[in-house]
C-alpha cells in the first residue's frame, strides 16, 4: 500500500514540475485509480500527504485541489523560499566540485543560449532549464533535508514562478541573474552568493498581485 501511495504523490509531483497541474486546478482521483490500477485507498492517503506538506487543499465542492495562495500566502512563502534557495547557494559557494560546477556552468550556458535566441516566446522550456538551474545549486548544497524543503516551498509557487516568464524582458533578466549567482558560487564568494539568490526571488508586492491575476 505504501509504494501504490508514493507512486500517486510521485505522480501529482511530476504533473506539478511539468506545469499540468496549477494553483487551484482539480485533482482528479478517478483518473488517479484508473491510470495506476489501484483502488482509492492510497490515492487518498496520498492527497493527505500533500496536504499536510501544504501542496493540496480540501474544497468542499469541488474535492482536493493544488494549494492557490492568498496575496499574504504568497508573499509569506516566497519569503521563505527565497532564504532557503539563498542557503543552498551559500553552502554551494563552499561545498561545490567541479563535477557539479561543469553542470553549473552548462546550465547557465543553455539559459544564456535560450534567451538570446527566444527571448521570452517559450516560457515554457525556459523555465524547464530554470528548474535545473536551481536543482544543480540546491544538490551542490550538500544538504538532502533542505534539498526537500526547498523543492515543496517551490511547488507551492511553481505556477507562478512560470508565469512570471511571459513577461517580456524576464527570461533575459532570469539568464543575467544566473550567471552573476553562479560566478559568486564557483568564486566561492558565500555571503555574495547568498544576497545575490535572495535579490533574485524579489518579488514586489505589484509583481506578485499581477502573477495572482494572470494565473486566476
Amino acid at each position: 500500500m505504501a509504494g501504490q501511495t508514493d507512486t500517486v504523490i510521485e505522480a501529482i509531483l511530476l504533473a506539478i514540475d511539468e506545469g499540468k497541474l496549477g494553483p487551484g486546478d482539480v485533482i482528479d482521483e478517478q483518473a488517479l485509480i484508473a491510470r495506476h490500477g489501484i483502488s482509492r485507498t492510497p490515492v487518498r492517503e496520498a492527497l493527505i500527504r500533500l496536504e499536510t506538506a501544504g501542496l493540496v487543499q480540501r474544497n468542499a465542492r469541488k474535492g482536493a485541489v493544488l494549494f492557490k495562495p492568498s496575496l499574504e500566502e504568497f508573499l509569506g512563502i516566497i519569503e521563505v523560499h527565497a532564504r532557503l534557495e539563498a542557503q543552498a547557494a551559500g553552502l554551494a559557494a563552499r561545498r561545490l566540485t567541479p563535477a557539479l560546477a561543469q553542470e553549473l556552468e552548462d546550465i547557465v550556458r543553455a539559459c544564456e543560449e535560450h534567451a538570446a535566441e527566444f527571448g521570452s516566446s517559450c516560457p515554457a522550456d525556459y523555465y524547464q532549464l530554470n528548474l535545473r538551474f536551481h536543482e544543480v545549486i540546491a544538490r551542490a548544497a550538500g544538504n538532502p533535508f533542505l534539498i526537500d524543503l526547498i523543492k515543496t516551498n517551490a511547488r507551492k509557487l511553481m505556477g507562478y514562478y512560470r508565469a512570471r516568464y511571459r513577461y517580456p524582458g524576464s527570461v533575459e533578466a532570469s539568464a543575467r541573474d544566473h550567471r552573476e549567482i553562479a560566478t559568486l558560487i564557483t568564486g566561492h564568494k558565500r555571503e555574495e552568493a547568498e544576497a545575490a539568490m535572495e535579490a533574485h526571488f524579489n518579488y514586489d508586492r505589484g509583481t506578485v498581485m499581477d502573477l495572482l491575476a494572470a494565473v486566476g
